[in-house]
């Protein structure tokens, strides 16, 4: 007769919730870390466009960016740099990152606050979309609002008329600062 390893004749326990919840939130960590890591390289080695930069704002928290965007030339904001913060939910990339402008910004689709109402941010977003493209769309929607859907409707008022715009934008605007 065989002999019976009496343990192995007893079902494993079951986890409790709170472990399977533990350990599926440190895989879902590292793979947010690991995407997050991936788009740093990629912008670090091929940057999407000139005047636009983001990287985590410290080395022990890659879920919080902060970043620099220029105007686009030919546009009214030529020559203008605000700062931006970007803060990627545990979810990331199934969900957008809360993307802010931390500068005070005059525009017809950003509030008094830096809010940003841009489609990408919201109800468009895509797991295959990255702060390439978010940083890409916020530029181009520097110069290209959507007036629909204003966060700011005396700027949207105003955007018709290019130079009633200029004079208002030049009241809001404050240059960055070195060290900011």
């Amino acid at each position: 007769m065989a002999a019976v390893n009496p343990t192995s004749a007893f079902p494993a326990a079951p986890e409790s919730p709170k472990t399977v919840q533990a350990a599926s939130g440190a895989s879902n960590a590292a793979s947010v870390a690991k995407r997050l890591q991936s788009e740093l390289m990629s912008l670090m080695m091929s940057p999407p466009a000139a005047g636009i930069t983001a990287f985590p704002e410290s080395d022990s928290d890659l879920t919080y960016w902060v970043g620099r965007l220029e105007g686009a030339e030919g546009t009214v904001y030529e020559g203008h740099t605000y700062a931006i913060s970007l803060r990627f939910p545990p979810e990331y990339p199934y969900k957008a990152p809360t993307v802010r402008f931390e500068s005070t910004c005059y525009h017809p689709n950003v509030d008094l606050h830096g809010n940003i109402c841009l489609d990408i941010l919201k109800e468009k977003w895509s797991p295959a979309l990255s702060v390439s493209t978010i940083l890409v769309s916020l530029q181009s929607l520097l110069g290209e609002p959507n007036n629909a859907s204003p966060l700011n409707v005396e700027a949207a008022d105003l955007w018709d008329d290019a130079e009633k715009f200029k004079v208002e934008l030049a009241k809001h605007y404050k240059p960055l600062e070195d060290d900011e």
